[in-house]
């Protein structure tokens, strides 16, 4: 296989032709990929057992604090988008190179960061760092694995890391939190980035639009505007309710999000071209992909608190105990990918992803308060269905798109999880939160009323039996309403298994995707007529 220029040309394409069988350079690269690709996944939850002596030696005040947590998220989802384009328009190796020198630095600065605010500060540019390399290890693969079974392997490694790596993280940092000091769970990032930046260069093919056109600077500050309130409002509704702060958010949020469709519409050249969204089965695997998230996130916010709070495990016992239904993870992807490449139609693989998934919600319905393997096995039915659609869903959105568009369609996606995960929390959480405030009583104390922490705090200064009652109904509480969100996530995922069904089947698989050239269109919007027919049929979906 020879690569049409040479790997180390920054400027032009060097992708592999199109249909051709990946070989062990490709695969190795996908190797590389994969570390930091966990690392950043891991550095959304890295924080959880560091936190406690972060405030010892840095003395945050509470909304330092939060900032220390939330600003690295915040960061990634809202600059998504305009990375995605970035790479397609200045090359995804080069975009992924440069992310990961950011990574690294910032990895270091946190690590022996002296104050509050120098935390914040690397929290942001690990963010920053994380938002190119996410959508740029995605569109790289899109690139490299242009054989159809191929593509679908990779993609679901990619899936089945991104999933194991959030949940990784929480445990890693407790073990090195345990037996080094706080910033070592900073200073893991840095040796794979330096293989990243050492390896890449040598097997990491450059691509990009062979005619990118002008690069639109207003669409950046509007998809920051669009997303970030959204994404804030919706992640802080679960815990504080629905504060009029929340709702103003999340409605300026959604007002520049029309003033950046807007944008998109009318611009000359838009950083996300309309036309992408009308490609034949990219739009439903945007909105699949948003509700497999929805549902993933959704169930978290419920069995992290029921392990640590309701069953009463230490953190880290928790997290450990958390990692078993990962086991599921590692198979749901490859078995899903196997069934499509034998002929079974993506959409009944996917629908049964979604039905799988709803079953997790099921046992999660049915779990009392003491429940531990009733809880694990829905969380791990859950996860394997919720990674099979993740996986599938993924695989046909690359596979639907123009591969000069790789970079853009992989931020979407992204895009899309962020949110779903968001409102997935914010819907689920507040239904659990009405029960759990229902059971309770108004009689309680307003601190026990808010969450189920609060009320076994206030049963800490309560004398014996009333303190033990307290508990014993906050519990129950918190049970209940994880059983109204359990119902209420197992409706809706069967919803999203009829639709599935009714919107997959209406798109015809497409062929392996022709080379980039054949493809390039200066302007997506005017050949919106011709992106559908050119990919008519799926890689994924040919028969093995």
């Amino acid at each position: 296989m020879t690569p049409t220029t040479t790997p180390t040309d920054p400027t032009r394409d060097s992708s592999p032709p199109a249909g051709a069988l990946a070989g062990r350079r490709e695969w190795a690269a996908l190797g590389v990929l994969m570390l930091p690709l966990l690392l950043v996944s891991m550095d959304v939850s890295v924080l959880y057992f560091a936190i406690p002596a972060i405030t010892a030696d840095l003395e945050p005040s509470g909304t330092q604090q939060l900032w220390i947590f939330d600003i690295y998220a915040f960061v990634l989802a809202g600059l998504l988008m305009t990375m995605g384009a970035l790479g397609d328009r200045f090359g995804r190796r080069r975009l992924l190179l440069a992310g990961a020198a950011a990574f690294g630095a910032a990895s270091l600065v946190a690590a022996y960061a002296n104050s509050a605010e120098t935390l914040i500060a690397a929290r942001a540019v690990l963010g920053l760092g994380g938002a190119t390399l996410m959508p740029s290890t995605m569109a790289l693969l899109r690139t490299m694995f242009t054989d159809p079974g191929q593509r679908a392997k990779a993609i679901g490694l990619w899936s089945g890391v991104m999933t194991g790596g959030i949940a990784l993280g929480s445990v890693l940092s407790g073990v090195l939190v345990q037996y080094f000091w706080w910033g070592s769970v900073f200073l893991v990032n840095l040796p794979a980035m330096a293989m990243l930046l050492l390896l890449g260069p040598l097997l990491l093919p450059e691509s990009r639009s062979p005619e990118p056109g002008r690069f639109d600077l207003v669409s950046v500050p509007l998809s920051l505007a669009a997303v970030l309130p959204v994404v804030y409002g919706l992640k802080e509704i679960p815990t504080e309710g629905w504060n009029v702060r929340y709702v103003v958010s999340v409605t300026v949020g959604l007002l520049f999000a029309a003033l950046f469709v807007h944008r998109q519409r009318t611009a000359a050249a838009p950083m996300i071209p309309p036309a992408l969204l009308r490609v034949r089965g990219f739009s439903p695997a945007l909105a699949l992909n948003l509700l497999s998230s929805f549902a993933m996130l959704g169930s978290a916010f419920f069995t992290t608190q029921y392990l640590q709070s309701v069953l009463g495990m230490s953190a880290l016992e928790a997290a450990l105990w958390a990692l078993l239904p990962s086991v599921l993870i590692g198979v749901a992807a490859p078995v899903a990918a196997g069934l499509v490449r034998r002929g079974v139609d993506r959409a009944y693989v996917v629908a049964g992803g979604f039905v799988v998934a709803a079953g997790g919600y099921g046992l999660l319905a049915l779990a009392g308060a003491d429940s531990l393997w009733v809880v694990l096995a829905g969380a791990g039915v859950l996860a394997s269905g919720i990674v099979t659609v993740m996986s599938q869903v993924t695989d046909l959105a690359l596979g639907a798109a123009p591969v000069e568009r790789a970079g853009t369609a992989s931020s979407l996606m992204e895009t899309a999880s962020e949110f779903g995960g968001a409102l997935g929390m914010a819907v689920l959480g507040a239904i659990g939160t009405a029960v759990y405030r229902h059971g309770v009583g108004s009689e309680a104390p307003e601190a026990a009323r808010q969450t189920l922490g609060g009320a076994l705090a206030v049963a800490e200064g309560m004398p014996g039996d009333a303190g033990a009652g307290l508990v014993a109904v906050a519990r129950g509480a918190f049970v209940d309403g994880m059983r109204g969100a359990a119902v209420t996530g197992a409706v809706l995922l069967l919803a999203a298994a009829c639709l599935a069904l009714r919107t997959l089947r209406a798109t015809r698989p497409h062929p392996a995707a022709a080379p980039p050239h054949e493809h390039a269109q200066p302007d997506l919007a005017r050949g919106a007529g011709n992106c559908a027919p050119s990919h008519a049929r799926s890689a994924a979906d040919e028969p093995a």
